[in-house]
C-alpha cells in the first residue's frame, strides 16, 4: 500500500523557519552578491560552511517550539489504550521540511531534527528554487518561510501560510503540554471584506458595518482551514498534550459579535477572544504566550515579535501589490 498522509495536519516548513541559521544565510547572501570564481557555484561557500558544521545541531529557530509541540500529538492518547496497534500507531501530524536548500545543506538540516527528537522523515532541498509548489501533493494545512515570494504563492494557492520573522523572541517554556496559537481575525481567520471598510471609510463606518451585519457570518480567511485542523487534531485528545488558542484582534465592541458568532456558525471554538480596540498588541500576546502568532498587518507583526514567535499572513487589501 502506498504512503498517504490523508487525515494528518500536516505542516510544511523552512529549514530557517525551524533552525535558527541566520548566520549561515548572511554567508549565503553574501556569496549571492559576489561575482563567483570562474567554474565555482555562487553558494559554494554557504555550502561548505553546512557541510562543515554537519555535525554541530543547529540552534532552534523561530517555529521550533511550534512543530516539536505539534509531533507529541503522534504519541498515543489514553483513550486509545485499548485500541488496535494500528490505531495505536496513527500519525496525526507529519512535519515535511520545504527549503530553498540545497540537498547537501539538507543534510545538516535532518540530522539537526534528530539531534532534537524532532520525528521528521520527509523534506525537499530545491537549491534556490521555490518549494511552495510541493504544497498540492502534501495538502499542507500550514506553510511556514521566511521567504516572502513564497508565502504570497502558498497563500495565492489556497494553503494558509506566513513569513516568519526570524528575529522574533522565542515560545516560552512554561507550557509543555499546551500547544497556544494565537491568530488576527480580519484577513486571517475571516475575509478582509470588513477590513475594506475600515480602510476605505474609517473605523465608524467599519462599527456601522459590523454591528448591521453581526448575524452575517464573515466568509472564511486564509487561515479558517488551519483552524479547523486544529479543532480536529484537539478532538482527538491526548493527556500530554492539547491545544489552546487565542483570537487576538484589534476590533472592539460592537464589532465583537460579528467575529464571536461567525465562529459559532463555523462550529469552531477558541479558548480566548482579546477584542483591544487598536491597542498594540505585543504585550497582551506576551502574557499569553503563544508558540506562534498570525497576523495580516507589518505592524502588529512588528509589535508581537518582540515578544514571541510571530508571523506576517500575506493577504488581504492591507498586502495587496501596488
Amino acid at each position: 500500500m502506498a504512503a498517504t498522509l490523508d487525515g494528518q495536519l500536516v505542516v510544511a516548513i523552512s529549514s530557517r523557519a525551524l533552525f535558527d541559521f541566520e548566520e549561515e544565510n548572511r554567508v549565503f547572501e553574501d556569496g549571492m552578491g559576489q561575482p563567483p570564481a570562474p567554474g565555482a557555484k555562487k553558494d559554494a561557500a554557504y555550502m561548505q560552511l553546512q557541510l562543515d558544521r554537519l555535525d554541530v545541531p543547529a540552534k532552534p529557530g523561530v517555529a521550533f517550539s511550534l512543530v516539536k509541540k505539534l509531533l507529541a500529538f503522534n504519541e498515543a492518547p489514553d483513550a486509545l489504550d485499548d485500541a488496535s496497534p494500528a490505531a495505536k500507531l496513527a500519525q496525526r501530524v507529519e512535519v515535511v521540511i520545504l527549503s530553498r536548500n540545497d540537498p547537501v545543506s539538507g543534510m545538516r538540516v535532518f540530522r539537526s531534527a534528530q539531534h532534537y527528537g524532532l520525528n521528521i522523515q520527509r523534506g525537499t532541498f530545491n537549491r534556490g528554487e521555490a518549494p511552495w509548489r510541493y504544497l498540492k501533493p502534501l495538502h499542507a494545512n500550514l506553510f511556514l518561510s521566511a521567504h516572502l515570494s513564497d508565502v504570497r504563492d502558498a497563500l495565492a494557492a489556497g494553503v494558509p501560510a506566513a513569513q516568519v520573522y526570524p528575529q522574533s523572541a522565542h515560545a516560552s517554556d512554561k507550557h509543555p503540554n499546551e500547544v497556544r496559537i494565537a491568530f488576527d481575525g480580519d484577513a486571517v481567520i475571516f475575509s478582509d471584506e470588513a477590513e475594506r471598510v475600515f480602510q476605505a471609510q474609517g473605523l465608524s463606518a467599519f462599527q456601522a458595518h459590523e454591528r448591521d451585519k453581526a448575524a452575517q457570518p464573515l466568509l472564511a480567511g486564509p487561515f479558517k482551514p488551519l483552524l479547523e485542523a486544529l479543532h480536529r487534531l484537539q478532538s482527538v485528545g491526548t493527556s500530554r498534550m492539547r491545544i489552546r488558542t487565542a483570537l487576538v484582534t484589534a476590533r472592539s465592541a460592537p464589532a465583537h459579535e460579528r467575529a464571536i458568532r461567525t465562529l459559532m456558525d463555523w462550529n469552531i471554538e477558541v479558548d480566548e477572544a482579546m477584542f483591544l480596540g487598536g491597542l498594540p498588541k505585543g504585550e497582551f500576546l506576551r502574557e499569553f504566550e503563544p508558540d506562534f502568532f498570525f497576523d495580516d498587518q507589518t505592524g502588529h507583526v512588528d509589535s508581537a515579535s518582540q515578544h514571541v514567535p510571530s508571523g506576517h499572513v500575506v493577504s488581504g487589501v492591507s498586502n495587496q501589490l501596488s
